[in-house]
């Protein structure tokens, strides 16, 4: 279950990424790990992992929206 303390691990750390490069690993990072413990969740059905995924979403999509900037109006 090092897979889940690794998850936890990335959930815990601070959130800044000064650089581009910075953001797009982490997105990467995250979709991985939550690819990964969907691997497991199919197996098992454990509420906590679903959970664990839930959160790491929200990270992944809050990166990405930072990613993508801010829209133009027109």
């Amino acid at each position: 279950m090092e897979l889940i303390t690794k998850a936890l691990e990335f959930e815990t750390r601070k959130m800044r990424f000064p650089t581009t490069s910075d953001r797009i690993m982490a997105a990467r990072e995250a979709k991985d790990l939550i690819l990964s413990l969907n691997e497991i969740y199919k197996e098992n059905k454990d509420s906590n992992i679903m959970d664990i995924m839930k959160r790491l979403t929200v990270i992944k999509q809050r990166i990405e929206r930072r990613l993508k900037g801010k829209p133009l109006t027109s």
